[in-house]
């Protein structure tokens, strides 16, 4: 009986997760604490961060089941075979299936649309410049990536977490990182991304005082004029036709972020509109970030190209937030010192933290100095920028 007992006990332990776990797999299952931990202690990007860690922890749990990276590396050119994930997938890979078919993050746009007031940036269109001029960290970061070896799918896929915008860097990766084997995962792209964009009160300040002179901080804006519902209402149908016919490619971001604003500014749609902003957002978040976290695995973050991809998030967001103030200072010279410099760091993507450091900084100086609507303009024009960007690459890298 006893020796039955043993056996059992044996057996039970040899078929269990605990006989299959692996250093990489406890490093994983450390790292995704620390991310919890940011997320609930420290309240970095808690709605996302917090899924993406606790997916982090299913996924690099063994014997689960429930998300199996073979079923999604394919190469040799062939096409997913959905059947098969149907068939044997478990159930991160049916949440998965919605972030690999792009529904995620264009469905994500639709919500920051319906949140999003435009109003900043139409009464004063010249933030358009410095929104354009934050995504020069993109185009750098592509250069860079691919000079340290990377393929153009996979540099395209870094050099977007250049643009602060987490939906965007998880679309473009997931259009990238398709039909073949890759040294980089799309949850290690998302999770690159979304830190960044978490510490942006830490990344922004520091640069923003380096490039800008206390004069130029404490420069005053004038009042942006009011914009009239029917400009509101024309301008999401018109950035949609001209960005549609320019850069097909980032039609489905930019399409879904302008119809979230029809939906908010027509004000004949107001359960739709609260609907997108609010239920489907939450319900797509959920899925979005638990699915992108189960992508992590230990094989692929623990590696030297994730310590690159790190390494080059950050200097694409850098470079982005530098080339936003410097087209700032240059507004600032033509205007004869009507634009502060600093509203031109808001022009990465992150949406309003980005706009919130100006105004931290600019009230540094001079503390009865409000940017915050002025840095808005340029903040939303990033968010145009970067799903223009993203549209760019996907034209230009083959996929």
């Amino acid at each position: 009986m006893l020796q039955t007992f043993l056996d059992t006990v044996a057996e039970l332990v040899a078929s269990s997760g605990l006989a299959c776990m692996t250093w990489r797999n406890l490093v994983m299952i450390g790292i995704s604490f620390v991310f919890m931990f940011l997320a609930i202690k420290k309240g970095y990007e808690p709605l996302l961060l917090l899924p993406i860690s606790f997916g982090m922890l299913l996924t690099n749990l063994p014997m689960t089941g429930m998300y199996h990276p073979e079923l999604w590396n394919i190469d040799g050119g062939r096409e997913l075979d959905f059947a098969n994930i149907l068939h044997n997938g478990g159930l991160l890979d049916m949440l998965y299936l919605g972030v690999k078919l792009q529904i995620y993050p264009s469905l994500i746009f639709l919500g920051i649309g319906c949140m999003t007031d435009f109003a900043p940036l139409i009464a004063n269109p010249k933030s358009f410049i410095l929104g354009a001029a934050a995504q020069a960290g993109i185009f750098l970061t592509f250069i860079g990536a691919a000079v340290l070896g990377f393929n153009q799918s996979e540099a395209g896929s870094i050099a977007i977490i250049g643009g602060a915008d987490g939906p965007t860097s998880i679309y473009v990766a997931s259009k990238l990182l398709t039909g073949g084997t890759f040294s980089v995962e799309v949850g290690t792209i998302a999770l690159a991304a979304y830190t960044y964009m978490a510490l942006v009160p830490l990344i922004q300040p520091p640069i923003m005082r380096a490039l800008t002179t206390k004069k130029e901080r404490c420069i005053r804006m004038e009042t942006l004029r009011t914009v009239s519902k029917t400009e509101k209402i024309i301008f999401p149908i018109a950035v949609t036709i001209i960005i549609a016919l320019l850069v097909p490619s980032a039609a489905p971001l930019v399409g879904m972020l302008m119809l979230g604003n029809l939906f908010k500014e027509c004000g004949v749609v107001d359960r739709l509109c609260k609907t997108a902003q609010n239920e489907l957002m939450n319900i797509i978040t959920i899925f979005l970030g638990i699915s992108v976290g189960a992508t992590t695995v230990a094989d692929k973050v623990i590696s030297f190209a994730f310590i690159k991809v790190m390494i080059l998030g950050v200097i694409s967001f850098m470079v982005g937030t530098a080339s936003g103030l410097i087209f700032g200072k240059i507004m600032c010279v033509a205007t004869h010192g009507k634009v502060n410099p600093l509203i031109g760091s808001a022009g990465v993507s992150a949406v309003p933290m980005a706009a919130r450091q100006s105004q931290l900084v600019g009230s540094e100086a001079d503390p009865t100095n409000f940017l915050l609507m002025h840095a808005m303009g340029p903040n939303v024009a990033g968010v145009i920028g970067s799903a223009v960007a993203a549209g760019v690459l996907l034209s230009i890298i083959p996929h």
